[in-house]
């Protein structure tokens, strides 16, 4: 028997547990995202057991209600979204260090995210994850991903292994900036959109929030930076490449 758990987080009545796919693979997996309907698509995509193999244990839509579901379905990978209200998915990952770090039962990451910047990637990957995919994954790869995952592989989209290779390779620690570290993950997401030359509008639509959010995400880059508009904080963004 498996713990079956809803998508707000909390754990469900146990439910049997599917049998294998059709290839007679199987893995548990929590999906961790806070776009309800993304989710709900994923599940859709991957989640018919009896043909993919893949079942999806459980759903959290922020970091507390990550670390609780995965601590208590235990799956062998999950799908971590980067930008979570709470902290992020790095944030996830230090919490649920030791299950990670089990011998016996590793709970493995794999990032899932709309971002390819370099640093969202890099961080994760120092943070515990496996691999690093995008949401333009096709389902059939996704699952492939998932399997590869659970057996230990490190998993990347194409054009993000490069990121993962330069930062590892260098022999030197890249330098700490303490500013870009005041930036929550999803300040950081707005801020190189804005320096992209994107709209709040436009903003907001790309990251399924409200134009008033996105506001409130400029004015605080604005005050942590301490920069005074929208011009001067694209000059910040590109000298350190974040554009």
């Amino acid at each position: 028997m498996s713990d079956a758990t809803e998508a707000n987080g909390t754990v469900g009545a146990a439910e049997d547990r599917p049998g294998a796919g059709a290839d007679g693979r199987h893995v548990r997996v929590v999906l961790v995202d806070d776009h309800r309907m993304f989710r709900t698509g994923v599940q859709a995509e991957i989640g018919q057991t009896a043909e993919t193999g893949v079942e999806v244990v459980g759903e959290a839509a922020d970091v507390d209600q990550a670390v609780a579901v995965i601590t208590a379905t235990r799956p062998e990978v999950v799908l971590l979204d980067v930008h979570l209200p709470g902290g992020g998915g790095v944030e996830v990952l230090r919490r649920c260090a030791a299950l990670t770090a089990d011998a016996e039962r590793p709970v493995r990451f794999l990032a899932l995210s709309v971002s390819d910047a370099a640093e969202d990637v890099i961080g994760v990957i120092r943070g515990g994850a496996r691999g690093y995919v995008t949401k333009t994954i096709t389902g059939a790869d996704l699952i492939d991903s998932i399997f590869r995952v659970q057996e230990g592989d490190a998993v990347f989209s194409p054009r993000l292994a490069g990121f993962v290779l330069d930062a590892f390779a260098s022999t030197d620690a890249p330098p700490v900036d303490e500013d870009l570290d005041r930036l929550t993950q999803r300040e950081r997401e707005v801020l190189r959109l804005i320096a992209r030359g994107y709209a709040y509008k436009e903003i907001a639509k790309q990251l399924y929030i409200s134009v008033k959010t996105v506001e409130s995400h400029v004015s605080a880059v604005l005050r942590k930076l301490q920069l005074s508009n929208r011009h001067e904080l694209t000059r910040w963004a590109t000298a350190r490449r974040l554009v």
